[in-house]
């Protein structure tokens, strides 16, 4: 799996380890990875390759005194009482305490939060079951799945890929494979795949305007989409969405992000393989054998798997 670095960081773990090795000059290693000279001697001292924390190693508030937290936190294991309660019966004998300074003082000394009280909370109640028929017991194509589609790219240090990605706008099921292009070829088999590996049947696929899924306006005298002409073998409806209105597919939109942010967007890849590993990672543990042959991944975790062509 990738490493996960701070926000401000301008090296990854294998430039450390490169520079804790490395035999030439601060000048010399600064220009070549493009850093300041100062990061350099930092890290050419270090034994390690993981960031610090950062902040005071003991945190103390500037606006309170060490007698005043010491009242503070007595009151509050004493009398279990919220937040806004401990504000108003403390701020008489402590003028200058605000609430913001309560709730720190509270959680330096982990008491912020107060323990569960059986019969203080509504019971919590699982969702309703929504069972999706099988290809066999489906009568109406109103009980068919309704798809969203799309394209998002994801880069890694060895360079981009391009993720298709595929949900229910009603049961949520999900399905995702990485390709090193984004062709109409590729868009096709993609579908196809699709239609392999769900175990209900499509009645409409929602895409954008890409060419990867409709031709342009300009080619009047092309052939017929190959991705059109997927749906039609499979008797699947192919809309599309408005011109410019990205938001009418903000299923899919939202499932890309949230697959980016879990990734892309918090670890640091080395290559497209060790993507490919954290994705099937990612999935539920009892999907995991099934997610790896087909390349689908279900409800919020991606498990992609597929080479791609």
């Amino acid at each position: 799996m990738g490493q996960v670095h701070h926000g401000s960081a301008t090296t990854t773990a294998a430039v450390r380890r490169a520079i804790q090795h490395s035999q030439e000059s601060l000048r010399a290693l600064a220009s070549h990875y493009g850093i300041n000279q100062k990061t350099v001697a930092k890290w050419k001292k270090r034994t390690s390759t993981a960031d610090r924390k950062t902040g005071p190693s003991e945190p103390r508030s500037t606006v309170l005194s060490i007698e005043d937290e010491a009242v503070i936190v007595a009151f509050r294991r004493h009398t279990l009482l919220p937040l806004d309660d401990c504000l108003y019966a403390l701020q008489p004998t402590i003028p200058h305490l605000t609430r913001s300074s309560l709730h720190r003082c509270l959680q330096r000394h982990d008491i912020s939060r107060l323990p569960d009280v059986q019969g203080d909370k509504p019971v919590k109640q699982r969702f309703k079951s929504y069972p999706i028929p099988c290809r066999q017991a489906m009568r109406s194509i109103a009980e068919r799945g309704y798809f969203h589609v799309d394209i998002a790219e994801v880069q890694t240090v060895e360079g981009k890929l391009y993720l298709f990605v595929a949900i229910d706008r009603t049961s949520k099921f999900a399905f995702a494979e990485l390709h090193p292009r984004a062709t109409k070829m590729v868009a096709a088999q993609f579908l196809r795949d699709l239609i392999a590996a769900l175990p209900y049947a499509i009645h409409t696929v929602l895409t954008d305007n890409g060419i990867q899924f409709t031709n342009r306006a300009c080619d009047r005298y092309a052939f017929h989409h190959i991705f059109d002409r997927v749906c039609e073998a499979n008797g699947i409806e192919h809309r599309l969405t408005k011109v410019k209105h990205s938001w009418t597919n903000g299923q899919v939109e939202r499932m890309n992000r949230t697959i980016k942010d879990a990734t892309v967007k918090r670890f640091h890849y080395d290559d497209h393989p060790q993507l490919r590993r954290h994705l099937v990672g990612l999935a539920p543990g009892k999907w995991r054998a099934l997610l790896k042959e087909r390349g689908a991944f279900h409800g919020q975790a991606a498990a992609p798997v597929r080479e791609g062509v």
